[in-house]
């Protein structure tokens, strides 16, 4: 018998289960296509895939044969770690879910640079984001627009003679074809540190010229992770930034964008997005995460190093929403 996917609808009286879809089984092997409707599998948004692409994931818990030591530029020691092949999907998030997510992950997540007669450095388009393969849980629907979200009319179009019934227009088309050096990501740098799994997913945003010097811009979203049954809150970042120019920054702060999250058995993740500029077209970041656990001891969860690296060959710089 299928299994049918339920989403609450608020009523006078209070919040009412209805049906908003069919689950279907998950792809073992395989890629979804441009249009499968899904849910996520940590975060629970209804969402649909625009596209995907193929990634390298460093997953440092896993260790190869030959585990070699290495030392970086800034002498952080570190085991050498594979790139295995993943595909990673670029997504729309329904926006009705949007603000039951929100404490638990950005919807904002996809920023880019502005154009230089912008006034504002950066831009972000609400309801994107970055899903693993695992995380997909496909469904199929018969509405015609299951999805609330501005771009999804005008990414996509139905037709009952496709599997998934939904395509990508021309603009969706042409949106990728001209972002995609700043949408599909290249590397994912993973690692676990007593229970808590830490991924990082680095992106190129482009140069800009300022004050007759290159300023290089990249995003990263990282995404926390509680593997155990303990609670615990995140207190303090301390990041170490490495440029090639021969510089080595760091950072400390409070929690991660303003917050403290907490992770727990019911919400075990937590995802965000920032920014980091260098003037030089690459170097690389890594550092740890502070944690407390319920009786106020602390303990220190690294984050993976991950190379910032720009694209020499850039034409044109990215475009965001405009054709």
């Amino acid at each position: 018998p299928p299994n049918y996917l339920s989403a609450p609808r608020n009523r006078p009286e209070g919040k009412v289960l209805e049906t908003v879809g069919v689950f279907e089984a998950p792809k073992q092997h395989g890629k979804y296509e441009t249009g499968q409707l899904f849910l996520h599998s940590v975060f629970g948004y209804r969402g649909i895939v625009l596209f995907p692409w193929q990634a390298r994931l460093y997953d440092r818990d896993v260790t190869s044969p030959v585990t070699e030591k290495n030392e970086n530029a800034a002498g952080h020691g570190s085991k050498e770690v594979k790139g295995k092949t993943h595909t990673y999907y670029q997504v729309l998030i329904d926006a009705r879910d949007c603000p039951h997510i929100s404490q638990r992950s950005q919807t904002e997540a996809v920023t880019f640079l502005a154009n230089h007669d912008d006034s504002r450095a950066l831009y972000a388009i609400p309801g994107l984001d970055y899903v693993s393969h695992e995380d997909i849980l496909p469904y199929s629907s018969t509405d015609q627009v299951p999805i609330q979200h501005e771009l999804f009319e005008r990414f996509l179009m139905y037709d009952q003679t496709k599997v998934p019934p939904f395509v990508a227009r021309d603009t969706l088309c042409a949106w990728q074809e001209k972002n995609h050096p700043w949408l599909e990501l290249s590397d994912v740098h993973r690692e676990t540190t007593e229970n808590i799994r830490v991924t990082v997913i680095p992106f190129y945003m482009g140069m800009r010229e300022a004050q007759n010097s290159h300023v290089y811009w990249w995003r990263y979203c990282i995404r926390l992770e509680n593997l155990d049954s303990e609670v615990v809150q995140l207190r303090e970042r301390h990041w170490r930034i490495f440029s090639l120019s021969g510089t080595l920054e760091t950072v400390r702060g409070r929690g991660v964008v303003g917050r403290e999250p907490v992770l727990s058995k019911e919400q075990p993740a937590f995802q965000y997005s920032s920014h980091v500029s260098l003037q030089a077209s690459s170097g690389h970041m890594w550092g740890t995460f502070r944690f407390e656990r319920p009786d106020g001891s602390h303990f220190d969860v690294r984050i993976p190093p991950f190379s910032l690296e720009s694209n020499k060959d850039e034409k044109t710089p990215p475009s965001g929403l405009h054709w």
